[in-house]
Parts: structure tokens; sequence; C-alpha cells
């Protein structure tokens, strides 16, 4: 017989006032796997998050957390939340905060092994006021996991870390679901995702607009990326003026041009050739790779939010 799942969301709606928030919205979590859900600011996916977690009320569908209704008390020793906020007390000191949420479970995790993973020694006689961004973020993720759950919701575990902090953050949440526990991601973060999860649910206007592994997702989009990156700045209307009709261009941030389309040989032919005439030298060209970002924002759009 196949294990239940974890989380069961089904059908689910939350409104406020005339606005629906969630619109009939389906979302399922398994035992040893890392579920990122992903979607626009406003899209839904926190007060999906937040109905799952027992802290908002849904006003239609059905929630099952390991079996249960989200505010079931059984789920308090079985269940653990990082909260996009961290939720700590500010005025105590972070390592007393860590050995107070451990007292509360029966059975917690070792809280010396999760400070030494996470750092947390070097500022666990810090108040949490005093503490960066970052090392609040280590915190909060210390505290969901002391409990040794069985199910844990993740908000943006990633923020603010720097890339030692993010490795150590990364290993244990895939430590986690190596031994089977059920990990729902949420995050802005494209990059944490396509690392870290097995399935993606983008969410947007309410709705699951899209489901499936990193994999699937990338594979089924409708168009591959192209990224160049020039010495110089590119002359984008020069770049445009060099495509065919049907290829997209824009330029990110950090002055890489990203094409999206179906890029033939003549046409890597002609966009090198129109820079060339502007007397711009292409240090870098990579055809053909597609991130989860990509399909994101082909998914839900480029415009602010």
């Amino acid at each position: 017989m196949p294990t239940p799942a974890a989380l069961e969301v089904t059908d689910l709606v939350k409104t406020y006032g005339s606005r629906r928030a969630v619109d009939g919205l389906d979302l399922t979590a398994h035992h040893g796997r890392l579920t990122a859900v992903l979607g626009p600011n406003g899209a839904g996916k926190t007060s999906t998050i937040e109905c799952c977690e027992g802290l908002r009320t849904p006003d239609g569908g059905t929630v099952r957390v390991l079996g249960l209704a989200p505010d079931d008390q059984r789920l308090r020793s079985r269940v653990g939340v990082m909260l996009q906020d961290g939720g700590l007390p500010t005025a105590a000191r972070a390592g007393d905060v860590l050995t107070h949420v451990a007292a509360m479970y029966a059975r917690p995790r070792d809280v010396h092994e999760l400070r030494d993973r996470l750092g947390l020694d070097a500022f666990a006689r810090t108040t949490v006021r005093r503490l960066s961004g970052g090392q609040r973020q280590r915190l909060a993720l210390a505290c969901a996991l002391v409990g040794d759950p069985e199910l844990v919701f993740l908000d943006e575990p990633g923020a603010g870390l720097d890339p030692q902090a993010r490795a150590a953050v990364w290993a244990l949440v895939r430590e986690l679901r190596d031994r089977g526990v059920a990990v729902v991601l949420t995050t802005h973060q494209m990059d944490e995702a396509q690392a870290l999860a097995d399935d993606v649910v983008v969410v947007d206007h309410g709705r699951v607009v899209a489901r499936g592994s990193v994999g699937e997702l990338l594979t089924g989009a409708r168009h591959t990326t192209t990224r160049l990156r020039t010495r110089e700045p590119a002359p984008l209307e020069a770049v445009r003026g060099a495509l065919r009709p049907g290829l997209e261009v824009r330029a990110e941030p950090d002055g890489v041009l990203t094409l999206t389309g179906d890029l033939t040989p003549q046409d890597v032919h002609r966009l090198t050739g129109a820079l060339a005439q502007e007397g711009v030298l292409v240090a870098d060209l990579t055809v053909g790779v597609r991130t989860l970002q990509d399909v994101f924002l082909e998914l839900t759009g480029t415009e602010l939010r």
C-alpha cells in the first residue's frame, strides 16, 4: 500500500474581503521529498502555507497534515515551522531560545549538534534583536528542526546567508529529506529551489499554473534559452535588430543578455556579427541552457507585482 502523503491540500480557497487570494488550489507533499512552492508576491503561496500551518482558517477546500486537520494539537510535536520573520523573542539570547524550544519536545534533536551544524555558538549569547538577518535565519531554522519533525515548512531558509552558511543550510535540508522528512520550501531564490527540490509547484493568482520535477519543468518549457556575456555593455537595440521575429532578448541586472526561443546556427552568426560591427567582444556564449528562473518568468510574466 502506498505511503500516505505528508500534506494533502484539495480545492483550497482563502478570501480576504472580496478578493480570492487562493482559488481552488491543490497541493501534495510526500515523505522523503522536498516540495518547493514558488510564486510571485501576491500569488497566494503564503496564504496557502499559512492554512497548512494552522495559522489561517481556509474558506473552502480541505487540508490534511500528516492525516490530521492543521489545528490538531497532536501535530505540535510532529511538524516544524520556520516563519519568514522568524517569530523569535527579540529580548532573549539566541542560545537560550533554542534550548527553550528544545525543552518543549519529549525527544528533541541534540541541541549541541544543531548549534555546531549551523554555527550558532558564535552568537549564542547575543540577544535576538542584535542578530544579523542571516544569523536570525539560522536560529529560526534550528528552532524548526530541534523537535525532529516528520514534516517541516521552511520559508526562505537561504535569505540573507553568506555562501558558507548557505552551504551548511542546504546540506542540512538535504539530510532531512534523505531521512524521510517531508520538506515544504517557499523561496524567491530560484537557484535554491532548483538545487534542492524534488517537486516544484508554481502558484500564480491563487492557482497552480505548473507542477512537476525540476527536470520535467525544464524539459517541458516552450523555448530554449541562450546566455551571452560581453566585455563591454551590449547595445540592446542592435542585438534586437539582428534577431528574426519570434526570438526575445532581455538584459539581466548582471549585464548578461538572455535570448529566449529556438536559436539556429544562423541566428548565432547574425548575433555575433551585429556585435562585431558595434565593436563589442563576446566573452561567453551558452546556448540552450534553461534554468528554473526562466520557466518561472515564462509562467508568471516579468511585470513587477
